[in-house]
């Protein structure tokens, strides 16, 4: 294990991980809200105390690797994307990107490793859910497949340490299907994904997951409810011999009925409550959970912010249950 990694792991409040100081240099009316991120970050540290917000390191090339074609990690290092491939992503080639794909990626494995092996249940990433970049190529503001990548390092860190294979559980609430994570582990049966999205929004091919639910165009707070329960209730049922052992939730504020990009409407308190089910779920159930903010593009940035802020709210709540639950163990 990394020891410049776990040094952060000791702590008696969530951990959360930022990427948010490497901003691109982004052309005037670019739609991607890059300052959401430092905004957030800003909330949680002023308004939510039992978080302790850290800065992440970044991944390196050889975890990129674990999920990741060597050649397409090599063009980005470069700068040896084509033209085609910058415009899939949405980005413009930059050192910055760079560095702030690899620590969202970063954040996302220290997440992962704090949730898991360091017996805190619950921790988070104030950005991450790049759940459109696939082996071989970037793609919808995704470069690196954050959970991808951190998912498949658990798997090798929890066998060296354990000798036992580690389940791993993707419930991915963006408002756009995970087709990069469903792409990825198309033919892996220790990596459940499961995605709940807007059936007539981006991508336009969807991939395969595990467990897909599509849903309707103005879809609101109770079929949105109705849907996540039965998929949550499939999920389990398919894991009755073999539980997962560690869960990555992609808690996209997207599907807010506010969103420019969501085309669902779904209010804050529904978000609210998806957030509480998926989490008391898991809970219940032991397993530990890295959480990601995914998407979330409002037309009124602070109204995003706010969203993501009750999910890192809701996280802290159950984080203390989590506790209290272990303790409570014989």
């Amino acid at each position: 294990m990394q020891h410049s990694r776990t040094r952060f792991l000791e702590s008696p409040a969530v951990r959360a991980f930022h990427s948010d100081h490497f901003v691109l240099p982004l052309p005037a009316g670019h739609s991607f809200p890059m300052t959401k991120y430092r905004l957030l970050r800003e909330a949680a540290e002023t308004s939510l105390p039992q978080i302790r917000v850290s800065e992440a390191l970044p991944a390196s090339d050889g975890e990129l690797a674990l999920a990741h074609e060597p050649a397409w990690i090599s063009a980005v290092a470069e700068g040896a994307t084509t033209p085609a491939q910058q415009r899939e992503i949405g980005f413009p080639w930059s050192e910055r990107m760079v560095e702030r794909a690899r620590r969202s990626v970063g954040a996302t494995i220290l997440a992962a490793r704090t949730a898991l092996l360091a017996g805190e249940g619950v921790a988070a990433n104030l950005a991450g859910g790049t759940h459109h970049a696939y082996a071989h190529k970037g793609s919808g503001y995704c470069v690196f497949n954050d959970v991808a990548v951190a998912a498949r390092l658990m798997q090798a860190e929890w066998h060296r340490l354990r000798r036992a294979l580690l389940r791993v559980i993707v419930i991915d609430l963006d408002v756009h299907q995970g087709n990069g994570t469903a792409a990825i582990f198309r033919d892996d049966p220790t990596v459940f994904t499961l995605s709940i999205h807007g059936a007539r929004n981006f991508p336009f091919r969807k991939e395969a997951s595990d467990l897909d639910v599509d849903l309707p165009d103005g879809c609101t707070d109770a079929p949105y409810l109705e849907a996540l329960d039965q998929a949550l209730a499939s999920a389990w049922a398919r894991h009755r011999d073999g539980p997962p052992g560690l869960a990555f939730y992609l808690a996209g504020a997207d599907p807010h009925e506010n969103d420019r990009l969501g085309r669902l409407s779904i209010s804050a308190a529904g978000l609210a409550e998806r957030d509480r089910r998926v989490l008391a779920a898991l809970r219940q159930r032991r397993i530990p959970v890295a959480v990601s903010m995914a998407g979330g593009y409002g037309r009124e940035l602070a109204q995003t912010v706010a969203v993501h802020r009750r999910t890192l709210e809701l996280a802290c709540e159950s984080w203390a249950a989590w506790r209290t639950m272990e303790e409570c163990a014989p």
